[in-house]
């Protein structure tokens, strides 16, 4: 059963891989490419700069040409990360369906596919917003990673034990305050943590706002279209299976698949 969830987990990813990378070669490039113009722009002012101070620095030769990134390398990228986290979905699927919530596997679905936009992406984002490639210093790209999958793995870790808490208090304070509770710890945390963890800002003064905005703007839709095809059509396709083998009826209480 859980290599059957495995398999359909990353065949939606995969749909999903498609979808994005749809929408970011419509909308997300254009972005891509006028910030690589500033750069350019930017760079080429630097050397103008030198050369008039008699320092002639040669430009670092280009190892993967613009077209191939914005093709082929947007492609595999985006396929591999959609996929693998289509499989990755299903796993977490398997454990939670009849553990973590007695609603139906399309439910559960939404709800997961819900909960990780937020711990996967949102809440991290809001901390560490995405920035397009001429945007940050390259000698802080390590500590900037190391920031950002800090914050990714804690709110992910607070978005476990608001969950666990919530199923523990739902039997005494009922579903809907026990999961407001849960809530509450939830924003708590990663509030904590968001003050705690140091803050970056490597945006020029004078790079384009517009461009700016709509390239995490393009960020954010990309997730959410992926996390919202993960959800919505995992949970369809899966409860179409269950309902025809058995492992799910709409009265009943949804059977565990991960024992």
């Amino acid at each position: 059963m859980v290599r059957s969830l495995l398999i359909r987990g990353m065949l939606v990813g995969f749909v999903a891989g498609l979808l994005v990378f749809g929408f970011a070669k419509v909308f997300g490039e254009p972005q891509v490419d006028h910030a690589i113009a500033f750069e350019t722009a930017m760079d080429d002012a630097k050397m103008k700069a030198d050369a008039a101070k008699g320092i002639h620095d040669m430009p670092e030769p280009e190892l993967v040409s613009r077209p191939m990134q914005a093709s082929f390398g947007l492609l595999t990228g985006v396929m591999v990360y959609s996929t693998a986290f289509g499989g990755l979905f299903a796993l977490v699927f398997a454990f939670a369906n009849g553990r973590a919530t007695n609603l139906g596997p399309r439910a559960v679905s939404a709800l997961l596919a819900l909960t990780g936009f937020i711990a996967f992406y949102m809440v991290p984002n809001l901390k560490y917003p995405a920035n397009p490639p001429s945007v940050g210093h390259p000698d802080s790209i390590t500590i900037r990673t190391e920031l950002y999958f800090a914050m990714m793995a804690l709110s992910i870790a607070a978005m476990a034990v608001a969950a666990v808490l919530r199923k523990r208090l739902a039997p005494k304070l009922g579903a809907w305050e026990a999961a407001l509770i849960g809530a509450a710890f939830y924003v708590i945390a990663v509030l904590v943590v968001a003050a705690i963890l140091p803050p970056i800002n490597e945006v020029p003064s004078d790079f384009p706002a517009v461009v700016l905005w709509h390239f995490r703007i393009d960020s954010l839709t990309m997730q959410a279209i992926m996390w919202a095809v993960l959800g919505l059509g995992f949970g369809a396709l899966t409860e179409r299976s269950f309902l025809a083998k058995g492992l799910y009826h709409p009265r009943l209480t949804p059977k565990l698949v991960w024992r």
